[in-house]
């Protein structure tokens, strides 16, 4: 069973928030609005760093269009097969996406977890207002929030399961939300990720970063995992899409995203890494 985790916390004060049929409420006063698509904007305007932070409209129609083709359906695959792993019993397990972006990796989540007769409790935050709202459209049975990763409107010690893939890890903030014995599982790009169209789009590649051994401050190492996988992109659009929703886009040359833009298919290696660190007491 899904339902929408519910121990929010007020982002000016770090107090509860309480649930109401048009907004929700700290014992302070403040007050946030449930959004028409069902969504609540907990970032407030002194939190952002621009004015409209995160990921573009555009961006999240092109990440919705990728996603939801397939093509990285061993990475969700992976990561719900180690969320759905020793959960605690005698209560809905508590699980935070820390960059959800339009939600397809909950989603996921969620049909794996009902196929499974999983209790889960499930929030995705992102930053970007177009990805929550795209999200939220989706998929009632969750809690979706803006806010950021650096000040995280949840209350501390309440979430099972925090979920950070291809994101923007803040390891105080993951720990101190987590409940002891809770874990981090994180996705990160292997050296091998897209390389054909890093080969493609960029003059020579960076020398691959080393592997990170050592758990952040308030962890533990549990397990690593590497996931690959051979995908083909068969379309022009399709591979349009790969670029709008990365970076890739905007460091490419010009030159490179020209030679990118005339292919009409594409082979790709999927290589990403899952770790899985644990909350310590």
């Amino acid at each position: 069973m899904i339902s929408p985790f519910q121990a929010l916390a007020c982002p000016l004060d770090g107090g509860p928030l309480l649930p109401g049929s048009t907004a929700w409420r700290c014992a302070a006063g403040h007050s946030f609005d449930l959004a028409s698509q069902g969504y609540i904007n907990l970032l407030p305007v002194q939190q952002k760093r621009s004015r409209d932070p995160g990921d573009s409209k555009e961006m999240v129609t092109a990440r919705r269009r990728y996603l939801e083709s397939g093509v990285y359906r061993p990475i969700a695959d992976a990561v719900n097969r180690a969320v759905l792993a020793d959960l605690p019993a005698g209560r809905p397990t508590a699980c935070l996406d820390a960059g959800c972006g339009e939600g397809y990796y909950l989603r996921e989540l969620a049909a794996a977890a009902d196929a499974g007769g999983a209790n889960l409790a499930v929030l995705g935050l992102d930053i970007s207002k177009w990805a929550v709202q795209a999200a939220a459209k989706r998929d009632k049975r969750v809690a979706w929030v803006v806010g950021s990763n650096a000040n995280l409107p949840v209350l501390a010690g309440t979430v099972d399961r925090l979920l950070c893939l291809f994101g923007f890890p803040v390891y105080g903030e993951f720990a101190r939300v987590l409940r002891a014995g809770g874990e981090l599982l994180q996705v990160d790009a292997g050296p091998d990720h897209l390389r054909e169209l890093r080969e493609i789009i960029y003059p020579t590649l960076k020398a691959p970063r080393p592997p990170e051994t050592q758990a952040p401050d308030g962890f533990r190492l549990h397990a690593v995992e590497s996931v690959r996988a051979a995908i083909r992109l068969d379309s022009a659009a399709q591979i349009a899409d790969l670029l709008t929703m990365t970076p890739h886009l905007y460091r490419a040359t010009a030159e490179g995203r020209a030679r990118a833009a005339a292919l009409e298919s594409l082979d790709l290696t999927v290589d990403v890494s899952l770790t899985r660190f644990v909350r310590n007491a």
